[in-house]
């Protein structure tokens, strides 16, 4: 007998990517996708079963279904339709992980779950350090948003873990997803016309391309390989980091930099369209960034991405088209300013502008002069 695999978050586009790519692993008997809407994309031969996980009723799906394998992935900081209101995703976030948990106590059968997480765990500070690791504590816990349900997500998850010492338990703390087809914050944020930005402030980004993102909890299911152990917590971010300004200039998006207050008025003012998520943590990566080292991806759970952080954006721009000033004539425009100006930090360094990779892990939050 194969494993019986159950996925939440089965209406997003990576779960429904993720549910047709492990179903076809020769170890997998079944897949059951979970959600309260019917995916718009194909399954496959998954089995779907609508069902809310905010509700006690998920623990009676994991019975019902011998299910042995839990990978939780609906956990969002985005509405799954736009017209959805952000106390939802919490409630689903928080409360549906909640319930999860403890329909996976209570199935006897379950001996795996895997958790998408993120690496907003973290937060972002101005004294954080240059690069965060699986141990490092934040200086700051997240206060609200997306950031402050993973933190509370992780702590039940480690309740679960001491309850259930027989479960094998893997986190996954994703950069930000980019891709095709995935949503995410950071992607709602990129597809504005014009970004607004914290003025004096140029913070560094990672990503992860969608199908990594699918790959690496396609093997966080599974067996682990010889000489690598699955189970714990892991960083996920493909190589590389890319300051702000780097990124605005290769998705040809203009930049309005905005004191603070303007920019929290500006963020309620995107909330309230429903154009993306702008909480008070959003806007703290916006000014500090955050940066998070990778080792324990490749060396402990044997997973190397095949898509570096610059390729993931590269990617995630054919998809989102042309902005309003072709990315060519806008680095050009901006490099002519710049050194006409004489400021070394405007959209990056002069004459460094597409700078990427590790030497820009050890600099701490960029500041424009």
């Amino acid at each position: 007998m194969g494993k019986v695999v159950l996925v939440t978050g089965a209406a997003r586009q990576l779960g429904g990517r993720f549910i047709r790519r492990v179903q076809r692993d020769p170890d997998v008997e079944r897949v059951i996708g979970v959600d309260v809407v019917k995916p718009v994309h194909e399954l496959g031969d998954a089995e779907f079963v609508r069902a809310d996980i905010r509700q006690p009723t998920i623990g009676k799906v994991l019975v019902e279904h011998d299910v042995d394998t839990v990978v939780h992935m609906d956990i969002h900081g985005t509405p799954l339709s736009p017209r959805g209101a952000r106390a939802a995703v919490k409630e689903t976030n928080v409360i549906g992980t909640m319930q999860l948990l403890g329909g996976c106590q209570k199935a006897p059968g379950v001996r795996r779950l895997v958790v998408k997480s993120s690496i907003g765990v973290y937060g972002s500070a101005p004294r954080d350090p240059a690069v965060f690791d699986e141990s490092t504590p934040p200086k700051a816990l997240p206060s609200g948003g997306f950031a402050k349900d993973v933190v509370e997500i992780e702590g039940y998850v480690r309740g679960f873990g001491r309850r259930r010492p027989d479960v094998s338990v893997t986190v996954l703390r994703f950069a930000h997803v980019l891709g095709p087809t995935v949503d995410s914050p950071m992607g709602d944020y990129f597809a504005l016309p014009v970004l607004p930005t914290v003025l004096g402030y140029d913070p560094r980004l990672q990503f992860v391309h969608e199908d990594d993102a699918v790959e690496v909890l396609r093997m966080a299911s599974g067996e682990p390989a010889r000489g690598t152990f699955n189970a714990g917590t892991f960083n996920i971010a493909g190589d590389g980091v890319l300051l702000l300004s780097q990124c605005a200039r290769r998705l040809g998006r203009p930049t309005v930099p905005m004191l603070l207050p303007a920019i929290r008025w500006g963020g309620s003012a995107l909330r309230s369209v429903g154009l993306t998520d702008f909480s008070p943590e959003q806007i703290r990566l916006l000014t500090h960034g955050r940066v998070v080292r990778a080792v324990q991806m490749r060396e402990v759970l044997g997973f190397a991405p095949r898509h570096t952080t610059a390729e993931t954006l590269a990617d995630y721009a054919r998809t989102l088209g042309e902005g309003l000033l072709p990315p060519e004539r806008l680095a050009g425009a901006v490099d002519r300013l710049a050194a006409r100006m004489s400021v070394p930090y405007a959209y990056g360094r002069a004459g460094e502008s597409d700078r990427t990779g590790e030497q820009l892990h050890e600099e701490g939050p960029h500041r424009h002069g």
